[in-house]
């Protein structure tokens, strides 16, 4: 290897690290998964979200992220992200409301099937990583393209793959946290999940919007 792009390696897995911890939209869907059950389930949200970062990074690389950068274009993807971002409040809300109510009747709370399959999960991180504005922002800036001292192909995705390395070691640490804690919770931690998911979501949704128009 050569010794030139280690120091991008260690960049790139340091910046992977610090951007995913931070809590998210995608962060509170991987816990709130793991919380009810399904490791592969919530660990597949990240993954799909890591995919969708990569798809930036060499869109970026390649000069698209400068043509989706600009004044026109990026309202647009700030209010589909905003878009999605109150459906998905809406849907765990909903869920939250249906889950009470049964537990209100007595009958028994069951964990939905829907949150356990890894394909939805993966598509959903995955299309929550591509329409955020946030993500292209932070790929311009991490190529270089706002500096004037743009990176070479070679660079740009030795950097892309450290970085969303990093970001997926960060997945699998707090899935396996989240694993290990949800051995304490009952059945009906699926109605509180939902309902703070929810919460936190229209919270997103409502910082997203403030950016936009600010």
């Amino acid at each position: 290897m050569n010794n030139d792009f280690i120091p991008i390696i260690f960049k790139g897995l340091a910046l992977g690290w610090s951007v995913a911890w931070p809590p998210g939209p995608i962060n509170t869907e991987m816990i709130r998964r793991g919380l009810n059950g399904s490791f592969w389930s919530a660990y597949s949200v990240g993954l799909g979200a890591c995919c969708g970062d990569f798809i930036w990074a060499v869109a970026t690389a390649l000069g698209v992220g400068l043509l989706l950068d600009q004044e026109n274009v990026r309202p647009i993807l700030g209010i589909i992200s905003f878009l999605l971002l109150l459906y998905l409040a809406y849907i765990f809300l909903m869920g939250a409301w249906v889950q009470w109510q049964k537990q209100k009747r007595g009958e028994p709370i069951l964990f939905d099937p829907k949150d356990r399959s890894t394909r939805r999960g993966f598509f959903l991180g995955w299309t929550m990583a591509m329409l955020s504005p946030w993500n292209l922002a932070f790929w311009l800036a991490v190529m270089g393209a706002q500096t004037g001292d743009p990176m070479s192909l070679g660079e740009s995705l030795i950097l892309a793959t450290s970085v969303v390395t990093g970001a997926s070691v960060w997945g699998l640490v707090l899935t396996i946290s989240v694993k290990f804690g949800a051995r304490f919770t009952s059945p009906a931690w699926e109605t509180v999940t939902r309902a703070v998911t929810g919460m936190l979501m229209l919270a997103f949704a409502g910082m997203l919007l403030w950016n936009i128009f600010e």
